[in-house]
């Protein structure tokens, strides 16, 4: 019998929650997602020290102050590693605005066109990219004009059916529901002990997915944010699910069968569900205890982990200036 991830790989995308490029290239997922702490592990392995390498040295050959300097060569970074995964993975590569511009629309917008451009430059087209957004209310609003653009964009940090709503209705090409940051806060409440059927992550991007098929909406659904493959298999064919590689091996390595647990043509077709304006989106965010928490917790996590990086990068600056 094929192991659970061949079986996985039959009915949903497979895709790799990882900078290791080591990894992308053992576990040959469809596509790949990145993030600021997966990027900081990244920039800290020695094995990609030529790409840190370059990137300093394009920036040592920069103008302007400092800061500017850093954050330029974080980008560049970010771009490099995107573009290393590229070459590895027949599908796309997730790249994330950074995290502090949140809450700035315009700012969105901007950082976003820089980035599709800096892959451009390297001779890979935007069909090959997705932009990074968190999703607030700010962070939607942007990927509605990127979107208009022809820039697709992955709406992530998604804890709530009023987050996924206003993505569809933006237009957004796909959202990332999170699924073990919502266990992590029922868990931290005192809830549980809670299995894959009973996961109040699972069952949130299982009723997201469920509302998607009802209304015939195209925009992709992409499970994120596993602790453990429990919640992956209870979410086998969803669009998508992107996974860490240790829990992709721990598939890879499980026999057994593995039933299909969503499907688009068990789902009743109804009438799109009234607009979402500003005003109904934040007022659903603030009854939502957990969708607002984790929400913030994950924007400062991401900001914290960025910081983390400038400071790294600033550092090697230092010392390559020294040298």
């Amino acid at each position: 019998m094929p192991s659970k991830l061949d079986q996985l790989r039959a009915m949903t995308v497979v895709v790799a929650d990882t900078g290791d490029l080591d990894a992308v290239r053992r576990l040959k997922p469809q596509d790949c997602t990145t993030n600021p702490t997966l990027l900081l592990k990244a920039v800290e392995n020695p094995a990609y020290g030529h790409i840190v390498d370059e990137a300093l040295a394009w920036g040592r050959a920069q103008g302007g102050n400092r800061e500017d300097v850093v954050a330029a060569i974080c980008d560049r970074l970010a771009v490099a590693f995107g573009a290393e995964l590229a070459g590895i993975v027949p599908g796309r590569v997730s790249t994330e605005v950074d995290a502090d511009l949140s809450f700035d629309t315009d700012a969105t917008v901007a950082k976003a066109r820089a980035i599709i451009k800096a892959y451009e430059e390297r001779g890979i087209g935007r069909e090959r990219i997705l932009i990074k957004i968190a999703a607030t209310w700010e962070g939607i609003r942007a990927a509605e004009v990127l979107q208009e653009e022809g820039i697709d964009c992955n709406l992530t940090l998604l804890f709530s059916q009023a987050q996924a709503q206003a993505c569809a209705e933006a237009g957004v090409f796909l959202i990332s529901p999170f699924v073990g940051r919502i266990l992590d806060w029922h868990v931290k409440a005192g809830g549980g002990p809670y299995t894959g059927e009973t996961d109040p992550g699972v069952l949130s991007v299982r009723k997201i997915y469920a509302s998607y098929k009802a209304q015939g909406i195209e925009t992709v659904v992409m499970g994120a944010s596993f602790r453990n493959v429990g919640e992956i298999e209870a979410l086998a064919g969803c669009d998508r699910l992107t996974i860490s590689p240790a829990l992709l091996d721990e598939l890879a390595n499980a026999q057994g069968e593995l039933p299909r647990k969503l499907s688009a043509d068990s789902v009743d077709k109804i009438a799109p569900l009234p607009r979402t304006d500003e005003k109904s989106f934040r007022f659903a965010m603030n009854e939502d205890a957990m969708a607002t928490e984790k929400l913030a917790e994950g924007i400062r996590s991401f900001v914290k982990d960025l910081r983390s990086l400038r400071t790294l990068v600033a550092q090697r600056l230092e010392e390559k200036e020294a040298a």
